[in-house]
C-alpha cells in the first residue's frame, strides 16, 4: 500500500571544489550507493560544463536522484527523492542525504523535507 515518502531537496557548500569541478567520483559514489542499497537504475545523464561544474539525474524505479554543482560558488544542490509504493524508504533517503554530505565535506546551507 502506498504511504507518502520523503523528498529531500538541499542546498549544500563545500570547500572542496575539486569534487564539484569534475563528475566522476560522484558517479562512481552514487553507483556505489544505489547498490548497496538494492535501487534500481532506470537510466542516468551525466553532463560535464565548462570549463567546471556538473549536472546529473539518476532515474530510479524508486523515483530520483539529482544533482547540479557550482564550483564557482562552492554550492551543491541535491534532489533526492525516494516512493514508498513498495516499502518504506524514508531511511534510505536519509542516509543517501547524509552520505552525500560527507562526501563532499559539505555543510548545509537549506534543506527542505517534503512528504509526498
Amino acid at each position: 500500500m502506498y504511504q507518502p515518502g520523503l523528498h529531500i531537496i538541499a542546498t549544500l557548500a563545500t570547500q572542496n571544489n575539486k569534487l564539484i569541478q569534475r563528475f566522476g567520483a560522484f558517479q562512481s559514489k552514487i553507483h556505489d550507493l544505489i547498490a548497496f542499497h538494492q535501487l534500481t537504475n532506470l537510466g542516468e545523464v551525466f553532463h560535464q560544463f565548462e570549463p567546471n561544474g556538473y549536472t546529473a539525474v539518476v532515474c530510479l524505479s524508486e523515483s530520483h536522484i539529482s544533482i547540479h554543482t557550482w564550483p564557482e560558488y562552492e554550492k551543491v544542490n541535491l534532489d533526492i527523492y525516494l516512493s514508498n509504493y513498495k516499502q518504506v524508504n524514508n531511511g534510505i533517503v536519509e542516509t543517501l542525504f547524509n552520505e552525500l554530505v560527507l562526501f563532499f565535506e559539505a555543510s548545509i546551507v537549506h534543506r527542505e523535507n517534503i512528504i509526498r
